[in-house]
Order: C-alpha cells, then sequence, then structure tokens
C-alpha cells in the first residue's frame, strides 16, 4: 500500500492564536499517525514564483489514513482554533 502525504503552506496571520492550532494539530498528529517530515523549516526557493511562507509535510502509511487524520475530531479541533489566525492551503499526495 502506498503511503500518502499532506502537504500545507500556511501563511499565519496571528502568531499568538496559532500556538492554539500547533497545540492541537500535534495532537491530531499523534493520535492518527502521522509522521512530520517538515514543520516550518528554512525554504530556498529553486525555481518558479512560488514564495511558501511555513511549509508542513506530513507523511501517513495510507490515503486513508492521511483522509481520517483530516476529518478527524482532534484535527477539526485543531481548524477552529486555527480560524482567523492563519490561511492554510493543503493538499493530500499519494506517494509510492
Amino acid at each position: 500500500m502506498p503511503s500518502a502525504y499532506i502537504l500545507a503552506n500556511v501563511t499565519v496571520t496571528n502568531p499568538t492564536q496559532y500556538e492554539d492550532y500547533r497545540k492541537f494539530s500535534t495532537i491530531a498528529m499523534q493520535v492518527h499517525g502521522a509522521e512530520p517530515c517538515v514543520r516550518g523549516g528554512a525554504v530556498t526557493v529553486l525555481e518558479g514564483d512560488w514564495t511558501p511562507e511555513r511549509v508542513v509535510l506530513l507523511k501517513f502509511p495510507s490515503r486513508e489514513a492521511a483522509q481520517a487524520f483530516y476529518d478527524s475530531a482532534e484535527y477539526t479541533r485543531a481548524r477552529q482554533a486555527r480560524e482567523g489566525a492563519a490561511v492554510m492551503r493543503m493538499v493530500l499526495i499519494e506517494g509510492v
């Protein structure tokens, strides 16, 4: 079964409130077996005009596990805490 990834680019607009999102999303990741590969490290643009601000890459054992994480009560709580604190762009990607 191929692994799956959730890739997010986040523009934080309220850093203080965003800390609540980080706390709740960490709990959701632990509950749902997410493996954080990248969580806000330095970014260097190599090509193109994409200038991401805060990049997050999570690895899951399957597409179903990644979707279950996103749909979970734990992550719903995190999303609610993030409202008004950030602009989120997120995709689920099937891996190999």
